[in-house]
């Protein structure tokens, strides 16, 4: 095993959850539901899923669509996600 990358990945992605969506998506079903430990089963199980997705797909995917564009479709689907969040955080504040 290449110890290098796999710290490399581990440290990457720690740093940039830190904070990010999921991250507070987590805390806020914690806060409001009171039950930690099946909410981090699920996130936990849900992050390794989709993180299995990312690492093997990606390099499957990179072979036939550039990586420039497959970047360029990341930050779209980001921006969406971002103003779908906002939207539904201006619906609860109207209520």
């Amino acid at each position: 095993m290449n110890w290098k990358l796999f710290f490399s990945a581990f440290f990457t992605l720690f740093i940039a959850e830190l904070g990010d969506k999921t991250q507070l998506a987590v805390f806020c079903m914690s806060a409001d539901k009171k039950q930690p430990i099946p909410i981090f089963l699920g996130a936990s199980l849900a992050l390794i899923l989709v993180t299995f997705l990312g690492a093997f797909f990606g390099e499957y995917i990179s072979r036939y669509i550039p990586q420039h564009i497959i970047k360029f479709i990341a930050g779209c689907l980001f921006i969406g996600i971002g103003i779908f969040v906002l939207k539904e955080s201006f619906m609860e504040l109207s209520k």
